[in-house]
């Protein structure tokens, strides 16, 4: 992309040097723009640890619901031997 703002400035008749420096400059507020928005952007580092902290998440939930499971069924099983139901 600066090959060809500078050629198109060249070819317009801007001076050598003042469209190496008007490319430069352009270049210069392209950077800082991206800059202010950088620690609003993730990078693929991020995402890769999101995406592990959420599979560690699913393994916790599966083994909380899988242990739940089998605590209610422990006690379901304590409560009919308790109080067996009448005939």
């Amino acid at each position: 992309m600066e090959l060809e703002i500078y050629e198109a400035f060249i070819s317009a008749g801007v001076k050598e040097d003042k469209a190496k420096a008007a490319v430069e400059s352009i270049d210069k507020e392209i950077d800082k723009r991206y800059q202010l928005h950088a620690d609003q952007l993730a990078t693929h580092g991020d995402i890769a640890e999101v995406e592990k902290q959420i599979a560690e998440a699913k393994t916790e939930i599966i083994k909380w619901s899988i242990g739940t499971m089998f605590a209610a069924v422990g006690i379901f099983a304590a409560i009919v031997k308790l109080f067996p139901l009448a005939h």
